[in-house]
């Protein structure tokens, strides 16, 4: 385990400051609750530009002269408690989370905390949890960090055997590697895949029909038991978030069916959704959507929640079927009724050059959603997704940059 001295040190480097940096001279233009990141026009190594916005439904904002730069290339986001958080993805360097919050309709830097770089996070109670996740047969280890969104520091730290987790249930040789975490109750839900130490860069595995969530107690993270379904291949992809809540003590999963051995894909399985009985931390064996049936062999290799059992979900054709394909056909699924219906109104596939696959936007009120599209032509839209509908409309207008997240802040 890593020095305490040395991960608080880590934690705290500039943990709590009033910001007076560039960050707060920026200009903003366009004041809002909704927040949108973008990564200005440029070939390679350009940090994106935290954008605000009154609006997702109609008008135009711009990079251009605007916005609150990131420090890095590789930033993802997370809301918790009405502050904006930006975890930046060091590539093997120490990672950071930058914390905001709104002033007057714009985002003003709490603080900034150096950090390790980490492959999964998620809000449980008042912390950010952050995981890092070893593909060393070496060091088999999950490390755990908690980040306390009061006191902006990490005040809680573990590790986990990942080659104890996988030989014990079921994938012996191999290491547990979470595809996302996911607080559940006073729980955390950990689904994982499993990997095979020849094969760090694919993620290859020997046992790809069947899926797995860990449990953990928290905040001591402590392992109460892992529950298994073989209907489907793991659930969800590297840093992709498959796990949702729907109310009513459930919670739906997909599984994107892209298991691999290494250098091909070997699941049997279909990609499909399973349903969890939060109450007994149980896999409900009597429910099962079968996505690729019903949707002619497509895949899902990501989703929306909008409540009321729909979704948004990205899926790719059987061709396109990869571990790390992000998905270029919009469909709505509701996984009460088991129904899928393709999205209509968005521009044409060849006029597309990318979708937003993370950090979208959606209110739950049961039937909308919104996604970044980036065209071909450089230029940007959100799109408002209806899903009782399965249809789009053009919305608020990006220019300067790819929209790469879409959040809000009350």
């Amino acid at each position: 385990m890593k020095s305490k001295h040395l991960l608080f040190a880590l934690a705290t480097v500039g943990a709590l400051f009033a910001c007076k940096d560039k960050d707060s001279e920026v200009i903003n233009k366009t004041p809002g609750n909704f927040i949108v990141a973008v990564t200005p026009k440029a070939e390679t190594e350009i940090a994106d530009y935290l954008l605000t916005a009154g609006s997702l439904d109609e008008g135009t904002i711009s990079t251009k002269g605007q916005g609150v730069e990131q420090d890095g290339t590789y930033r993802y986001y997370v809301t918790h408690k009405n502050r904006f958080y930006s975890m930046l993805y060091g590539q093997g360097n120490p990672g950071a989370v930058t914390v905001y919050e709104l002033q007057n309709g714009g985002l003003s830097k709490l603080a900034n905390a150096v950090t390790e770089t980490v492959q999964a996070f998620a809000p449980v109670n008042d912390d950010i949890l952050m995981t890092k996740i070893s593909r060393n047969v070496t060091n088999p280890t999950i490390s755990w960090y908690g980040f306390n969104t009061s006191s902006l520091r990490i005040d809680k730290q573990g590790n986990i055997n990942s080659a104890e987790l996988a030989a014990n249930n079921g994938a012996p040789g191999e290491l547990a590697f979470f595809s996302w975490i996911k607080q559940v109750g006073n729980k955390v839900y950990a689904p994982y895949f499993s990997i095979k130490a020849c094969c760090k860069a694919t993620f290859g595995t020997d046992y790809p029909d069947q899926a797995w969530v860990a449990i953990y107690s928290y905040p001591d993270m402590k392992l109460e038991k892992v529950i298994k379904d073989d209907r489907i291949s793991f659930i969800g992809r590297y840093f992709i978030d498959a796990l949702e809540l729907t109310g009513n003590g459930e919670a739906y999963a997909f599984s994107s069916a892209v298991a691999s051995d290494g250098t091909k894909l070997n699941s049997t399985k279909p990609s499909a959704v399973v349903k969890i009985n939060t109450a007994t931390g149980e896999f409900d064996k009597s429910y099962f959507f079968d996505f690729e049936q019903i949707s002619g062999g497509l895949n899902i290799t990501t989703w929306l929640y909008v409540g009321n059992h729909n979704f948004i979900v990205y899926s790719n054709e059987k061709s396109d079927k990869d571990a790390y394909g992000t998905g270029n056909i919009l469909g709505v699924i509701n996984v009460a009724n088991k129904t899928y219906k393709k999205i209509t109104g968005l521009p044409v596939a060849s006029e597309i050059s990318s979708y937003t696959m993370r950090n979208n936007y959606t209110p739950k009120d049961g039937r909308t959603g919104y996604i970044g599209v980036n065209l071909a032509s450089g230029v940007s839209y959100i799109y408002k997704i209806d899903a009782t509908t399965a249809t789009a409309s053009r919305g608020l207008k990006v220019e300067g940059g790819t929209i790469t997240a879409i959040e809000h802040l009350n």
